[in-house]
Order: structure tokens, then C-alpha cells, then sequence
């Protein structure tokens, strides 16, 4: 079901950086083939030959209330269900427009998905980031630091949920109480990882909208990109419980000649929620291998064990580079591309992201490659055996050749 193949001539962003030769694990998108029922709705759709404006169906938002029935467990409004035609990325960008002005800085939790303090930035937001709590234990890598939170009055909260780059799932008394800290600021939950959840996960993810009791001050950012393997689609929903907050949001992407609803990323949409719900177990399950190999091969148990954090969803390894090596090292080493911790904010700075969205034997190339790798850099080094003559002090003179 999730075995290699080829994506040669699509124009894939993850392996033009990866570079010819490498094996590509940096960019959060699966070489694991999507749900047939995607690729079949798609083709079907592009069969008719009409391709003009389309509109949000109320069924569609019904679609993605009932997905999070199903799946999680939780009632959403389809009142709030905001069906958007671009990356989630963008829609941060549009809620920053609507929430203008902030009260205070927009927070990032880090390490944290660098996206969210690219787009604040280029907003115009001051930024502020927070270090999260570290434990040392990979089980539980990371605490939110909420009296920093709340003592920062911010404007706007930022928080990747599952936690992205470490997989780690927030408790949901977490999750509410970020909300509260962040008040009367916005909590912005990106839970685009969120439906990735491992089925050995010891809680399950808390959608903030939900767990919170759909408080005004919290939106969720919801997607099928990550968990379909549908990034190329643009296409995402934002929950918003807030009335008000949906009128702004719809104001501002009219601004843009932005409304809602869409095309083709609909059409994938449509099709990943209602019939790609055994696909998705299978994805899973295949994750659950992919994790455990991964840890056999980095984590606490190997020699100079690399791993910071046991993931608890999605295919994310957070892992220590003082064992591994910088990302240059790895591609010229190794021929295997990784992300760069220092993406995720000061608080990353040496670590590396591995994504393990692989067909197994390609992963095996890649754990065995950086192994090898840990295992020199592990190794102890012997300083040459210095001869009588060569002892510090001695006034002998350099050969031809030797450096002075």
C-alpha cells in the first residue's frame, strides 16, 4: 500500500531542495502515495468542461463537523467551519489583517514551525518568542510557559498542536490554559498535523476550539494537506467560534479578491473527508513502522542516541545534531537532506528535523546512512603517538612539507 515510487518530473519541492542523488527528509510532505478516492474525484471533476467561480457548499462544512466527529471524538459547529481557498500559511497572514490592531506582540512558543513568525513579521506584528520548557525526557520533551505567556499580554498566541517539529500532542488542560493566558489576545491553534495522530498515543488531540468550549478567543487551523499528502492543493479550514471574527475574516480576504470555497482543492477536500478515512488508518499504522524504526536506529537505545522527542502524531523526528552533525554535514556525508533546527526559532539552534513519511526500504537507506554517520563522530580519537623528540617543547624543526 505504501511502497516507492517515483516523483520525477512533478515538480516536487521537497527533492529539488533535497538536491540529485539525496535522499529527501526536510520538507513535511509524505513519499507515500495518497488515497485513490482523491485521485479518482480529481479526474472526474476535471473531466467536465466548465472551470468557473465556485461557492461554499453548506455541505461542506457539515463534511468537516462530522470528520471531527468521527475522528476526534468532539462537536463542531458547522456555523464556524470557514472553507478557504489557500495554505494555511496564508490564512494566518488574512487573521493577522482581521485581528488588527494587536493589543500586544504576536508569541511563538519555540522551537515552532517558522512559518507563523515569517508571516507576522512581514506583517508588520512585532514577534516575540518564548522558549518552551524543556525536560530532557523524550517522552515528554516540552512544557508551554505559560506564566511567560500570560506575563507577555500578547496579542496573539501561536501554537503548533500537535507540536511541530517534535510530534509531541498538548494536553488539553494545556490547551486551555494557553487560551487563558493568551486573553484577551487570540489563540491561533495550527492543528494541521492533528489528525495524524498515533493510535499508541497515550492522549488524544485536543482541538482547541473544542476543549476550550468554543471560546471567543480561539481559532483553529484545520487541513487535509498534511494528513492526505495534499499540500500541492492549496486548501484550508479555520474554525472560528466567533461570529465576528468569521464577518472581519470575510471582509478582509474580499479585500484581496479572496472569498470562500474553491476548486479542485475543494473537490480534494471533499473526497479525503468522506471517503478517505481507511486510507488514513492504514497511513497509521504504516507511521507507527516508520517511528519505530527510526527510534531503534537514533533514539535513547543507540549509540549516542540522537532523539529529543518520542512523536506522538504526525512523522516528524526532533533530533540532538551534536551527535549527527550540521545539515550541510549530513548532505555532503550522508547524501541525506534534513531540515535545520535554527528554522524553529533560536531554541532549535542545533538540532535537525527528520521526516520519516518513507517507504520502509528507502527510510532503512537513510537511518543506515546517519548510523554511520553517529557511529564516527561517536568514535573515540586518539591524539598520534608523540616521539621523544616531538614532545611539547621540542625545538625540532619542521620537515619539508610540514606545516610551521
Amino acid at each position: 500500500m505504501f511502497e516507492r515510487f517515483s516523483r520525477a518530473g512533478t515538480g516536487s519541492a521537497k527533492w529539488a531542495r533535497a538536491g540529485a542523488g539525496r535522499i529527501a527528509m526536510g520538507v513535511a510532505d509524505m513519499d507515500l502515495p495518497g488515497p485513490a478516492a482523491v485521485g479518482a474525484a480529481l479526474r472526474v471533476r476535471a473531466g467536465h468542461p466548465a472551470f468557473g467561480y465556485p461557492v461554499a457548499e453548506d455541505a461542506d462544512r457539515v463534511l468537516v463537523a462530522d470528520w471531527y466527529r468521527r475522528r476526534h471524538g468532539v462537536e463542531v459547529d458547522p456555523r464556524w467551519v470557514m472553507l478557504l481557498p489557500f495554505a494555511p500559511g496564508t490564512a494566518v497572514r488574512l487573521l493577522l489583517e482581521a485581528v488588527r490592531p494587536l493589543p500586544g506582540p504576536a508569541v511563538c512558543v519555540t522551537p515552532e514551525w517558522g512559518g507563523f513568525a515569517r508571516v507576522c513579521r512581514a506583517a508588520g506584528a512585532e514577534v516575540r518568542e518564548l522558549p518552551l520548557l524543556a525536560t530532557g525526557d523524550p517522552d515528554d520533551p516540552y512544557r508551554l510557559p505559560l506564566a511567560d505567556v500570560a506575563a507577555s499580554r500578547p496579542g496573539l498566541v501561536m501554537l503548533s498542536s500537535p507540536h511541530n517539529p517534535s510530534g509531541r500532542i498538548w494536553p488539553a488542560a494545556d490547551v486551555r490554559a494557553l487560551a487563558a493566558a493568551a486573553a484577551p489576545g487570540l489563540l491561533l491553534s495550527d492543528e494541521v498535523h492533528g489528525d495524524l495522530r498515533h493510535p499508541d498515543a497515550p492522549v488524544p488531540q485536543p482541538v482547541a476550539v473544542a476543549v476550550t468550549g468554543g471560546a471567543a478567543n480561539v481559532v483553529t487551523l484545520g487541513s487535509v494537506g498534511k494528513t492526505f499528502n495534499l499540500s500541492g492543493l492549496p486548501s484550508c479550514f479555520a474554525l472560528v467560534p466567533d461570529a465576528g471574527l468569521r464577518e472581519r475574516l470575510t471582509a478582509v480576504m474580499a479585500g484581496f479578491g479572496l472569498w470562500e470555497g474553491g476548486l479542485l482543492g475543494a473537490v480534494a477536500q471533499r473526497a479525503a473527508l468522506a471517503e478517505g478515512g481507511p486510507w488514513l488508518d492504514g497511513l497509521l499504522a504504516h507511521l507507527v513502522r516508520a517511528r519505530e524504526l527510526a527510534m531503534a536506529a537514533l533514539g535513547p537505545a543507540a549509540s549516542g542516541g540522537a532523539v529529543l522527542a518520542r512523536p506522538q502524531a504526525s512523522y516528524l523526528l526532533w533530533l540532538d545534531g551534536a551527535g549527527l552533525g550540521t545539515r550541510a554535514e549530513l548532505l555532503t556525508r550522508c547524501d541525506v537532506e534534513l531540515a535545520d533546527g535554527s528554522d524553529f526559532g533560536a531554541a532549535g539552534s542545533g538540532c535537525l528535523r527528520l521526516n520519516f513519511a518513507l517507504p520502509l526500504d528507502r527510510l532503512r537507506t537513510a537511518l543506515t546512512r546517519l548510523t554511520c554517520e553517529m557511529s564516527i563522530r561517536a568514535a573515540p580519537r586518539f591524539a598520534p603517538e608523540q616521539t621523544e623528540q616531538e614532545q611539547p617543547g621540542s625545538s625540532r624543526e619542521p620537515r619539508d612539507g610540514e606545516t610551521r
